[in-house]
């Protein structure tokens, strides 16, 4: 019997991946990892982002293939068409990360308030993209994944979808936690359990929820996280990607329907 090593099981190349929300900060890291590690590569995200830039960058640090779809991850039509061409150009794919995140903003009108004011419009363009763009990109890109062995899905959820928010956080600064964007984490950790199941045993399904990501945030919320953190800081993206990359290989060829926790220890308390 032909037992796998480590490095077999770890072994990534010729693997190709799509990836949503990719020249995001997230995305970018994710993409960098994966294309170290010889997987071609699927870029999407919206027209105005900079994904030639890391199409670019990709192409003169790696020998990968490199290909780039612009998506407006909100809009129905849009996805379709997104999936069209997927289904058309590809002849397989073994590994989607549903990554791409409505975050809204500060100025963003029902987003940051308290929840009297918090609108439906900013609702809806939250569970559009957090999770219904999830649910639809897998559904229609099963055919796909089921051609190869060891297919993977991972979605990129938060800890947010598993815990309230502590609002003493945001105080005196203009930071929030608008209800949409947590429940939408949520829905897309208890997607993931149900895909697992539908899509058994060909298809993997997993979910990486990451606790606060340092972004240059007010520093009284930078201070008030840290020291709700055992691990005394608040992550990295590439804190992320060895989860990524684990559950993109045959490492995890028996892991399925989980949902891991990636935040210096936040949820222990």
């Amino acid at each position: 019997m032909h037992l796998k090593t480590v490095d077999n099981l770890f072994n990534l190349k010729g693997r190709i991946a799509l990836i949503t929300g990719a020249a995001g900060n997230l995305g970018r890291e994710i993409c960098k990892a994966l294309s170290g590690l010889g997987v071609d590569l699927i870029l999407v995200d919206h027209q105005d982002s900079n994904l030639s830039e890391l199409e670019n960058y990709i192409n003169e640090s790696t020998k990968v293939k490199v290909y780039k779809h612009y998506c407006d991850l909100e809009n129905e039509s849009s996805r379709s068409e997104l999936i069209a061409n997927i289904l058309l150009n590809h002849k397989k794919l073994n590994i989607l990360i549903n990554n791409a995140a409505f975050v809204g903003s500060s100025d963003l009108d029902g987003w940051l308030e308290k929840l009297a004011k918090q609108s439906l419009n900013s609702w809806r363009r939250a569970i559009e993209v957090n999770l219904t763009a999830p649910f639809h990109i897998s559904q229609k890109l099963e055919p796909l994944l089921n051609k190869t062995d060891g297919a993977s899905i991972i979605n990129i959820g938060s800890i947010y979808g598993i815990y309230a928010p502590d609002f003493n956080l945001y105080k005196d600064t203009d930071m929030g936690n608008p209800a949409a964007y947590g429940v939408s984490k949520a829905g897309l950790n208890y997607l993931t359990k149900w895909l697992s199941t539908s899509m058994a045993p060909n298809i993997r399904v997993n979910s990486i929820n990451p606790g606060g990501i340092l972004r240059n945030q007010d520093k009284k919320f930078i201070k008030r996280y840290i020291e709700k953190t055992p691990l005394k800081r608040m992550a990295t993206e590439r804190d992320l990607t060895g989860m990524v990359a684990y559950l993109s290989s045959d490492m995890s060829s028996y892991v399925t329907g989980q949902i891991f926790e990636i935040d210096g220890g936040w949820g222990v308390w």
